[in-house]
């Protein structure tokens, strides 16, 4: 499956088959380097809040665990930001920028390989975050994020979607070598993007957005 580039898809992040954020994204390209997807500001997306509209960063995961959630409508309000998803790989690479539009830093999101679903008129990719990041500057510098988030929520493993925190490690210290390697897409592939003027940026939605979650095997 492969999807033309131009299209609008979403992006969804998932937790035990249920939709913890969805992001509309354009395809940049679609090809043996993976897929590669824009994300404009001020498109409308939806993310998982509690009922008093706290996200899961307002407050301990264990209070967390037990919130009843919605999804609800907001924007995105970061500068666009491309995102690179390497096939079966168990990351995807985020280029951010500053207001500007200058590139800014390499934001290596760690999760389970995407899954693609069509439904002809309607396509994205569902992944699964595994919270543990890498930043990494234009110089390659890198550093871990986000180690406290993952160390605690790994201690609820009844409520946790990450079953293998080795596996997340593992991965992470081989994008490492990566970056300090310089070796694609932390070669400077992608910097200076700039997304086709004529697309148009998502003020709502399309039918569907929230779908079942694509079964994994």
């Amino acid at each position: 499956m492969s999807f033309a580039p131009g299209r609008l898809i979403l992006h969804r992040d998932t937790h035990h088959g249920r939709i913890a954020f969805v992001h509309p994204a354009r395809v940049v390209s679609d090809d043996e380097r993976g897929l590669l997807v824009w994300v404009a500001f001020g498109s409308v997306i939806a993310t998982e809040r509690a009922s008093d509209g706290r996200g899961p960063r307002d407050m301990p995961f264990a209070e967390w665990a037990a919130q009843r959630y919605e999804l609800r409508l907001t924007t995105w309000r970061g500068p666009g930001v491309l995102r690179l998803f390497p096939p079966g790989a168990a990351h995807s690479v985020w280029f951010f920028r500053d207001q500007a539009g200058t590139f800014k830093n390499y934001y290596v999101n760690l999760e389970e390989p995407a899954v693609r679903w069509d439904d002809g008129g309607l396509a994205g990719i569902d992944v699964i975050d595994q919270d543990l990041d890498i930043e990494a500057t234009p110089d390659l510098a890198w550093r871990w994020k986000d180690e406290d988030e993952f160390a605690e929520r790994l201690t609820f493993p009844q409520h946790y979607w990450v079953p293998d925190e080795a596996a997340v490690w593992a991965e992470g210290r081989r994008v490492i070598k990566m970056i300090e390697a310089g070796e694609f897409p932390f070669d400077g592939s992608f910097t200076g993007f700039e997304p086709d003027p004529s697309w148009v940026t998502p003020a709502e939605l399309p039918a569907g957005w929230d779908r079942p979650v694509v079964a994994r095997s």
